[in-house]
């Protein structure tokens, strides 16, 4: 991910109410560049890499592999679409598999762990979907893990 490519992507963010467990917290989202590159900025770590999903040439979504952890080789897989237009049509789960084979064929890991939130159900599919094993229910959130 650029910052120019995350730009574009958050230009045209929606907020998903599905990624929140308290509704109060949920509002429309507003772009402000300001804030952009604030939250690109946090995202720049040894622990994380962010990676674009792109269409094309157009960001639709952001898939972060955050956690790295080169000691126990595990880290963890986020993934967020930019609206309900590019939701249901295989972006994500291609991300998620391709984001599956970089950790462990680039970065050596020998696990991948990922959470949703329990209302997220399509989440919980797609991680299902491309090989993620529910481990546990804890705290309103659903854990998954991917090993090789």
């Amino acid at each position: 991910m650029t910052r120019k490519l995350c730009y574009q992507l958050y230009l045209s963010w929606e907020n998903d109410s599905s990624i929140y467990m308290d509704m109060s917290l949920f509002s429309k989202y507003q772009y402000d560049e300001n804030a952009v590159n604030q939250y690109f900025d946090s995202k720049q770590n040894s622990s994380r890499i962010l990676f674009a999903i792109l269409k094309g040439e157009k960001p639709i979504g952001e898939l972060q592999l955050k956690e790295i952890n080169m000691t126990s080789k595990e880290c963890t897989l986020s993934i967020h679409l930019q609206n309900d237009t590019v939701k249901d049509k295989g972006y994500g789960t291609r991300a998620e598999q391709l984001a599956i084979q970089y950790a462990f064929d680039v970065l050596g890991m020998v696990a991948v762990n990922a959470d949703t939130i329990i209302k997220n159900t399509r989440s919980q599919h797609v991680l299902e979907k491309v090989g993620f094993q529910f481990i546990r229910q804890e705290n309103g959130f659903k854990y998954y893990r991917y090993e090789r």
